[in-house]
């Protein structure tokens, strides 16, 4: 048997499937694609999540475009965070062209063009279906890792989160954890003090200024009602086809703790949400992050914990994560290590680093007699990529140097006037397009204190009058001047909060 006979056959035995899978491409050796020697991923193993890389412009967007495509028909919805805004021609159907065709033929794969069922989704004030979650869904540790807050400011999160509880007052947006902030600095600093214990205003004001800078990224447009529900993302259309629900980030590339924010909320909320699904013949939905450096450069110590965390016990639920990047080495080790499936696209060498970090990639790879990774990886045309995966018992496959297929849809973005068809069809859109601002932490503080204010006046009034009472009229000037002082004394109106406390109670 030839070296070329053999390798076909490591390649057919490798990624060979009992079960449903995804067809990649075809396996390139020598810079030949053999056709029939078929790259395949088993849907079983899809939730064992994966990576896409290569540097720009060799065909990462094209690659999530075809598992995309490939996951839909079986059924199987997707969510696709797209950082640059290219991704969405996937709701109408591709064009067969030359170059389409001569690829294809090379492979023996056929091609067809389809289009896919999308819901074009925003964080901000895109047009879309607005994705919200309220402060309380958060929870106080989330919130707290989020703001990259040290123990003692975490300890002082917790408390307030315990104090809205207590008094039934929902934290719903960023103007209602703010508002508790001021209250329990100033007018409920005494009854704080008396039921949670001392909290010190450096402390609250540190937590202050970081809800802030939290905010001036937009995080005000994210945090509020209704909320949005994961069970919307999973969605099958009349054709048995899985929705591809396309989050639109175009607009907050410089601001990733936003989205950071966001992604870290998503996959809690679908970790507490999505029963237990153990060893499934195929995900329940699979997520894609584009640009996924933005996340884990930001990222404090706690909040890469915490995506490790998510990531290593997310998969049991049915989801697959991938992360998208131009070089794995973004991706931080213990992420990294949880990815089964890898697709590499071409990596560019200008410079010494350029080349160490080549040679690094290379060892994340199975050794190959077929291959020298470290060259390969400089030398793959636009849409190849070396892949690896799991097969159906969880080993990982022979590397194969994969000529991809191409996208069965539009391999460009739709028009203003597309998106805005999809929208108009969409019932998510109109579903989550009301702003419900209820009543809430903000406005119940606002009333409180509105009480405690007035029964100050009252108080101070009744002391003004037994004063005239006594002196006589020609004191009722000095006496309003008084009263007036003191109704402005932030300092009078926490003393004579523990009293108000009491009689509230009662």
């Amino acid at each position: 048997m030839s070296r070329k006979e053999d390798f076909i056959q490591q390649i057919t035995d490798g990624y060979s499937s009992k079960g449903e899978s995804i067809t990649l491409g075809g396996a390139i050796l020598d810079g030949e694609a053999l056709p029939n020697a078929y790259v395949k991923i088993p849907l079983k193993t899809l939730n064992r999540h994966g990576l896409i890389a290569g540097a720009t412009g060799t065909g990462k967007t094209k690659t999530i475009q075809v598992l995309s495509e490939q996951l839909s028909s079986f059924g199987i919805p997707v969510l696709m965070m797209d950082i640059k805004g290219d991704f969405s021609g996937i709701a109408k159907e591709g064009e067969e062209k030359p170059f389409i065709t001569e690829r294809h033929a090379k492979i023996n794969i056929p091609y067809t063009t389809s289009r896919f069922p999308v819901e074009l989704l925003t964080l901000s004030e895109q047009n879309g279906v607005r994705l919200r979650a309220t402060i309380s869904e958060f929870g106080p540790v989330l919130f707290s890792r989020i703001l990259n807050l040290n123990d003692t400011q975490a300890g002082v999160v917790s408390v307030i989160f315990k104090y809205c509880d207590d008094n039934k007052m929902p934290l719903l947006d960023l103007k209602d954890i703010k508002k508790i902030i001021n209250y329990i600095t100033e007018e409920g600093k005494d009854e704080i003090e008396e039921h949670y214990g001392k909290i010190s205003t450096s402390t609250t004001g540190t937590i202050l200024r970081k809800i802030i800078e939290l905010e001036q990224q937009g995080a005000d447009l994210f945090f509020g009602e209704m909320s949005f529900d994961v069970e919307d993302l999973m969605r099958i259309d009349e054709n048995g086809k899985g929705y591809i629900n396309i989050l639109r980030l175009t607009d907050i590339q410089d601001k990733p703790k936003l989205f950071s924010t966001f992604m870290l909320s998503l996959l809690a909320e679908i970790y507490q949400q999505m029963p237990e699904k153990g060893d499934s013949d195929q995900p329940e939905l699979v997520i894609f992050i584009d640009e996924a450096h933005l996340i884990f450069n930001e990222a404090s110590n706690a909040l890469l914990e915490q995506i490790e965390t998510i990531v290593k016990l997310i998969r049991s639920k049915g989801i697959g994560i991938y992360f998208i990047t131009q070089n794995p080495m973004d991706i931080p080790s213990g992420v990294l290590a949880q990815l089964g499936l890898k697709i590499q696209h071409a990596l560019r060498a200008f410079t010494a680093n350029d080349r160490k970090a080549i040679k690094q990639t290379a060892d994340n790879y199975p050794t190959s007699d077929y291959y020298k990774t470290d060259e390969v990886l400089t030398s793959l045309g636009i849409g190849e990529a070396l892949v690896t995966a799991l097969n159906e018992k969880g080993i990982p496959t022979p590397l194969a140097a994969t000529m991809m297929r191409a996208p069965m849809s539009r391999m460009d973005i739709l028009t203003e006037s597309e998106i805005q068809e999809i929208n108009n069809k969409s019932k998510l859109v109109k579903k989550y397009s009301e702003l419900i601002d209820r009543e809430s932490a903000y406005e119940m503080l606002n009333k409180k204190i509105t009480v405690i204010e007035q029964e100050v006046a009252k108080q101070e009034q009744e002391k003004a009058s037994e004063k005239e009472e006594s002196k006589g009229p020609s004191t009722a000037s000095v006496v309003g001047k008084s009263v007036l002082k003191v109704l402005t004394s932030a300092t009078f109106i926490r003393g004579a909060f523990g009293v108000l406390t009491k009689m509230f109670k009662k």
